[in-house]
């Protein structure tokens, strides 16, 4: 493997975790310095989702009204061709109630498959799936999710 596909690979692994981060910590103005404007998101939730706003509505749907999380992602691979990459991860993500819910927990165990494009020399997200494999808990701890309107 050439040195640049390492750099390459470290790039995005690094943005995958930080994009977990974000996520976690509701920095979703993070986001916009690794997804694309044009993002295309798949949530498995019955429908694609177009740009960076309807992403951001989507997870900000289900995080806002919820207390801690954690996304936690293993099992990374990364596929350099170029310009162009994809890559998937295993995501094992943990929601915890507030409130009178404070002691209730959700999870899901999944995978994230992305698309990702360099740009004048940076790596940015172009399209996410989420393929949900299992869920564990109460998914009232989630906020009420999103409409894709």
């Amino acid at each position: 493997m050439t040195p640049e596909k390492l750099y390459a690979e470290r790039e995005i692994y690094r943005t995958l975790v930080a994009f977990a981060y974000a996520m976690d910590h509701r920095e979703w103005e993070a986001l916009e310095t690794f997804v694309r404007a044009d993002v295309t998101t798949d949530f498995g939730m019955g429908s694609v989702l177009y740009g960076r706003e309807a992403m951001i509505k989507a997870m900000r749907s289900f995080l806002d009204d919820c207390g801690p999380t954690q996304h936690l992602l293993g099992n990374v691979v990364i596929d350099v061709e170029g310009d162009v990459a994809t890559s998937r991860a295993y995501v094992s993500d943990m929601h915890k109630g507030v409130g009178d819910k404070s002691e209730v927990t959700f999870s899901t165990l999944g995978e994230y498959h992305d698309r990702w494009r360099r740009i004048d020399g940076t790596w940015y997200m172009i399209h996410r799936t989420k393929l949900n494999r299992a869920t564990l808990g109460d998914i009232s701890v989630l906020g009420p999710g999103f409409t894709n309107n």
